[in-house]
């Protein structure tokens, strides 16, 4: 697996790299470190260059290719690095949500929605599961495939709202919020 991710993070095209690196980590367990020997035996090999940025973006928490092009997204934007895969308690202690990633100590959340949560049974499931985490102090910025293809900018801005709201004072945000 660690070869099937020094060739695929060479390839050309670092978002896509990162996306194919992403779903390997997610299928394999594999981490950056596991790579890191084919790099130095291979010095000189083209596509060295990607391959250590995908390795720094890469999150095997991701479960979908719109995750890992949402958290870039907001890694493009200048943002931290978003956990991924959050378990959220309710408050005796049961996990009852897990948010596709987020800034946990801030109760940030953010969530890609795709096809899967609009039929009938799957968004009543998702208004209840949001009710809860808002009660919880959660904010959850909600992301479709037209905001993510054609807003990106709304991600980063309602993100860094509610980052803002819930406390966080990174200087990116400044730039973003309103």
């Amino acid at each position: 697996m660690a070869r099937t991710a020094f060739d695929l993070g060479r390839r050309k095209g670092l978002g896509t790299a990162v996306i194919r690196v992403d779903a390997l980590a997610n299928a394999t367990g594999l981490a950056p470190a596991d790579v890191d020997g084919l790099i130095s035996r291979h010095r000189g090999v083209r596509g060295l260059v990607q391959l250590r940025q995908v390795l720094e973006l890469m999150d095997g928490g991701a479960e979908s290719p719109q995750e890992t092009r949402t958290r870039m997204v907001l890694l493009d934007a200048g943002l931290p690095k978003p956990q991924a895969q959050i378990a959220v308690h309710d408050t005796s202690g049961y996990a009852f949500a897990r948010i596709d990633m987020g800034y946990e100590e801030y109760r940030v959340g953010v969530e890609y929605d795709g096809p899967q949560h609009w039929d009938d049974s799957a968004r009543a499931y998702d208004i209840d599961r949001h009710a809860r985490l808002v009660a919880l102090g959660w904010r959850i910025i909600r992301v479709s495939a037209d905001i993510l293809r054609y807003r990106p900018h709304m991600i980063v801005c309602r993100t860094c709202d509610a980052l803002a709201h819930a406390g966080a004072e990174w200087p990116v945000i400044a730039r973003f919020s309103a």
